[in-house]
């Protein structure tokens, strides 16, 4: 049985080389999705013997699935441009997926800020410690959401690896914030689009307890400022994307737009 790696990417070709050169000859197949892409992202896959589909795939759970139907092994290991992969864990990958009689598995994530590894205090939308990465090409779907889209999983989990996916999720607290407010602007879209995002002080709420959560439950604190930014990052999310989608819904109504009117669509290319 062999391994599909699945990568999707916008525009990446300062990172997407360093990503590929670990998983090429390692695994059996790549397939990359490449969408819009304008850098030289699908040049750089090529020299790396990369399935290049491109097109325009706005909603990320259609980017995903377009890529899986072109995975063409059992199993399909998922990775994002800016995370890499050791020995160690393709080695591991390898023995998994020959013995199992799973579905899916579990794969650690280290994350990195600026070269520096922080363990601790990740989640609420704002980052993750542990992911369903490495599954048979049915065992998985994505619904329609624009940034973390939810999955559904199907069969047994045969647990979690013990190798991490190194994961260079930011440079600087810059690019957290940048982040931070891509991700509320996308979050913020889909709220609009289903007509109803909450009330305020509900948002305030969940922000709050996203922050205990992350800061005291997930020990971020461990991390000194840099816990404490990541938990308030992740409680600021809902607030922020309550609030864009408030925005969105005026504009919306001032305007006369009618929701995903751009979405309704892509155009897919393989070579």
């Amino acid at each position: 049985m062999g391994i599909s790696v699945l990568i999707c990417a916008r525009d990446e070709e300062a990172r997407i080389g360093d990503c590929l050169r670990r998983v090429a000859g390692q695994f059996d197949q790549i397939v990359l999705v490449a969408d819009r892409c304008r850098d030289a992202t699908v040049e750089i896959a090529r020299r790396y013997g990369a399935t290049v589909v491109e097109g325009i795939f706005p909603l990320e759970g259609d980017r995903k699935q377009i890529g899986l139907s072109h995975c063409t092994n059992e199993w399909v290991f998922e990775l994002d441009a800016d995370e890499h992969v050791n020995e160690a864990l393709v080695a591991e990958i390898g023995l998994k997926t020959k013995a199992a009689e799973a579905e899916w598995f579990k794969i650690p994530i280290d994350n990195y800020v600026g070269g520096r590894l922080v363990k601790w205090g990740w989640g609420g939308s704002f980052g993750t410690t542990l992911a369903a990465r490495l599954y048979r090409r049915r065992a998985k779907a994505w619904k329609g959401d624009r940034v973390h889209p939810g999955v559904i999983l199907h069969g047994a989990c045969g647990g979690a690896l013990v190798s991490p996916i190194q994961h260079y999720v930011d440079d600087n607290i810059a690019d957290m914030l940048d982040r931070l407010n891509r991700y509320t602007a996308l979050r913020g879209a889909d709220l609009a689009d289903r007509g109803d995002p909450g009330e305020l002080w509900d948002n305030v709420c969940r922000g709050v307890r996203r922050f205990c959560k992350c800061y005291f439950r997930r020990k971020g604190r461990n991390e000194g400022d840099m816990g404490f930014l990541i938990a308030l990052m992740a409680g600021l999310y809902p607030v922020l994307a309550y609030l864009k989608a408030k925005e969105i819904l005026e504009l919306r109504v001032a305007s006369c737009i009618a929701p995903r009117d751009l979405l309704s669509s892509s155009v897919e290319r393989v070579s």
